[in-house]
């Protein structure tokens, strides 16, 4: 089943499969892929399905323009696996098909991409120490918005940390974290504004 994977600065954000013979992206409710933010228009584009696994772009008149590959869509666009959508601040990778289906009773159900080991942080400083924090949603965000925000990002190969925000930038291990996502191992400790998390996968 073709999918689509978005994310922002590295950080996965959603992870849609197309299984509709048109699905809407917008910054509008009404979408069937919302993304909240003013360079998205009210509904910015559209994914055609058609037969089993053909995926054609068709950009909906929108603002600021869609973009694959780095050349903005001016027509019905088909996309080829891996192909790289930019819309505003966000980069959207077109998969043509998920991981191989496993079957349950029969039927064909299709595994989410999603790390084997399940990853925990404990809390070992502060009024919460000793609070264990599972690490179960795509994107998990934690720390204090304007003093240090992280997020924590699922994929297949692993959990990824990303700073976000804040003035106090994060430490991992010792060592202050830049833009870029880092993949997490067992036992990192991070560091938020004196809070201190450790990292562990579990199964």
């Amino acid at each position: 089943m073709p999918q689509l994977i978005a994310s922002v600065k590295g950080v996965e954000v959603k992870h849609v499969y197309l299984h509709k013979d048109r699905t809407t992206l917008g910054r509008k409710p009404g979408n069937d892929i919302v993304l909240d933010t003013m360079v998205v228009s009210g509904q910015h584009c559209a994914f055609d399905l058609v037969g089993v696994a053909d995926v054609y772009l068709v950009d909906l008149g929108s603002t600021n323009g869609t973009y694959v590959n780095d050349r903005m869509v001016k027509e019905r666009t088909r996309l080829n696996d891996g192909d790289v959508i930019a819309i505003g601040p966000y980069r959207i990778k077109y998969l043509q098909a998920s991981e191989a289906p496993s079957t349950f009773g029969g039927t064909m159900a299709f595994t989410p991409e999603a790390p084997l080991l399940q990853g925990v942080f404990t809390i070992e400083s502060g009024t919460s120490a000793g609070l264990e924090v599972p690490v179960v949603k795509a994107v998990t965000t934690f720390g204090k918005p304007g003093v240090s925000v992280v997020s924590v990002a699922q994929r297949r190969g692993g959990y990824f940390v990303t700073h976000l925000g804040g003035s106090t930038p994060p430490v991992l291990n010792g060592l202050a974290l830049g833009n870029d996502p880092v993949l997490l191992t067992d036992q990192d400790v991070l560091d938020l504004a004196g809070t201190r998390m450790r990292f562990q996968l579990r199964e």
